[in-house]
């Protein structure tokens, strides 16, 4: 038993070795466009926010061992930060914590994490947080009862509790040194609000403001689509006008549909990249499979609109500084 329990460990390991028994083939041209990569490591989500473009459509994880194995690919191919979102990532507290471990420590990757807020615990703050440098969460509206009508927490108006949790996750960011990002999603539910007071309190490394977008198969309200955004929509007017109530706002990034579609580089649940080009989502072969460099040659992901949407930043915090909000610029 003792012998079979420490193969199995190291069958990752030996997985690594038998993919890549020469030095990695990716080119220069790869390493560049796989710089940074999001990994939506499960669609399980305990929100339903009805403009989601990632629906759960399955509950489908990779076991460790192969999620391990997919960072090293990437590792080798040239990504330096890596983005675990969903979904909820923390519903799968205890793999999303290995995971950000091994992808900073083992693999020298920049971590981020995407997530709505509502899961993030003081216990895997302590034990994790070491290896974070950013984790954003979703604010798409400070007033309870947009936050219900959008589907962010409960749709009790009285009970929404999200602001609440943004504010929580805000203070554990500064104690544990960690950038603190926000992320928003301009719809017609929210779209006349003005959120700089909160924003400022709030005072976020970035702040991402995207248009609300359609994607086939997803949230365009088709046979097969499990939300329906399309009244969720805002022309680009509308969007234009939300940014530029807030231009004040120094961490502030706007990107509307004809930036966002295109210049995210997105792994699902199967480490296959997705193809948002034609309007939906078509997956690549898994990087498992057939490696990265030909599974990012089926991604259509746009390198050139990456760069110009400031797709590089400084993205690792100062481990060397105090733990104190100060240091969240």
């Amino acid at each position: 038993m003792m012998i079979i329990t420490a193969m199995t460990l190291m069958m990752p390991l030996l997985v690594v070795s038998a993919f890549n028994t020469s030095p990695p083939q990716s080119s220069s041209s790869v390493a560049k466009r796989v710089k940074s990569v999001n990994y939506f490591i499960s669609r399980e989500c305990n929100y339903k926010c009805k403009f989601c473009f990632h629906t759960q459509k399955n509950t489908n994880k990779l076991g460790i061992g192969n999620a391990k194995l997919g960072l090293q690919l990437l590792q080798h191919s040239g990504t330096e930060k890596i983005n675990f979102a969903g979904g909820e990532p923390f519903l799968n507290p205890q793999v999303l914590g290995e995971l950000c471990q091994f992808a900073h420590s083992e693999c020298g990757m920049a971590v981020s994490i995407i997530s709505n807020g509502s899961l993030i615990k003081s216990e895997w703050m302590d034990r994790y947080g070491q290896y974070v440098d950013i984790l954003g969460v979703s604010v798409d509206s400070f007033d309870p009862a947009t936050n219900a009508l959008i589907g962010r927490g409960t749709g009790d108006t009285t009970k929404n509790q999200h602001v609440s949790r943004v504010l929580k996750v805000r203070e554990l960011c500064a104690q544990h040194g960690i950038l603190f990002k926000m992320n928003t999603v301009v719809c017609s539910l929210n779209h006349h609000e003005d959120m700089n007071e909160y924003v400022t309190t709030l005072d976020p490394y970035r702040w991402k403001a995207f248009q609300c977008l359609i994607l086939q198969g997803e949230n365009a309200g088709g046979v097969n689509d499990l939300n329906d955004a399309r009244e969720l929509q805002v022309t680009r007017e509308e969007f234009d006008a939300f940014i530029q109530r807030h231009s004040d706002q120094s961490a502030l990034i706007p990107e509307p549909n004809t930036v966002m579609q295109n210049s995210y580089l997105l792994l699902d649940e199967e480490l296959r990249f997705l193809d948002c080009s034609e309007n939906g989502k078509i997956p690549s072969q898994s990087i498992l499979e057939v490696g990265v460099e030909r599974a990012l040659s089926q991604a259509g992901f746009d390198d050139d609109m990456f760069q110009k949407r400031g797709g590089i930043f400084e993205w690792t915090r100062d481990r060397a500084g105090s733990n104190d909000s100060s240091i969240l610029k």
